[in-house]
């Protein structure tokens, strides 16, 4: 019998179109940098769900945990954090810095496209890179996601800090606290999965898309109204 829990990807995956219309308006609207890299960003958070939607409901094959890998474990929430660095960094560093992590994707992602696939025995057919012969492709995914990691929560913190010493308090410093509090989150459940408990990130991914998207809004709002 199928667990409840292992359904909600599906959810995180409508959400997650639903957050894409409105934040790649926004992008739209405004032309910066850093929105085209937080649409991508929301729409590569909506792409891993849908592997793990796939695998719910049509069941595991080899194929959908590839392409789970590369835009789950891969890319993650790289786009993310490259929105924050452009928006909070200089663009040169943003620029270098996106050319480095994009090339590292790429190349990671060659090889588990190459790699050959073992299936253990009383496998569990969950989403996992334990089923990979080159286990030395799974040493990509700690580097970039510490990356995205320093700057999606980090970002966050700091412009939190930032306005709570202006004495801004309101929207913005709030807005901030709910998206590093949701960037953790699927960090967290990430560390669970590698440990067997992939159900802990299916929660884990849906709460934190929520509460981005909720401290996007607040931010986003404050700025309209002012």
């Amino acid at each position: 019998m199928k667990n409840y829990i292992e359904y909600i990807p599906i959810f995180t995956t409508f959400f997650s179109v639903y957050f894409f219309k409105e934040i790649f308006s926004h992008y739209q609207y405004r032309k910066t940098t850093y929105l085209l890299w937080w649409s991508l960003g929301v729409l590569t958070f909506g792409l891993g769900t849908l592997a793990e939607s796939f695998n719910i409901l049509i069941g595991w094959s080899i194929p959908n945990v590839r392409y789970w890998y590369i835009v789950g474990a891969l890319l993650g929430g790289f786009p993310l954090a490259q929105g924050s660095v452009y928006l909070l960094m200089k663009k040169r560093f943003a620029d270098i810095s996106s050319i480095i992590i994009v090339a590292l994707i790429i190349t990671a992602s060659l090889f588990v496209i190459l790699t050959p696939v073992s299936v253990p025995d009383n496998f569990d057919f969950k989403l996992t890179g334990k089923v990979f012969e080159w286990k030395w492709v799974r040493y990509f995914s700690p580097f970039i996601n510490i990356y995205s990691f320093l700057f999606l929560v980090g970002g966050a913190i700091y412009s939190a800090v930032k306005y709570y010493r202006q004495g801004i308090k309101e929207a913005p410093f709030k807005g901030n606290i709910f998206i590093a509090i949701g960037g953790l989150l699927p960090g967290i459940g990430g560390s669970f999965t590698r440990a067997g408990y992939v159900e802990v990130l299916y929660v884990t991914e849906f709460i934190g898309l929520v509460l981005i998207y909720y401290g996007y809004r607040i931010i986003k709002l404050d700025k309209i109204i002012k």
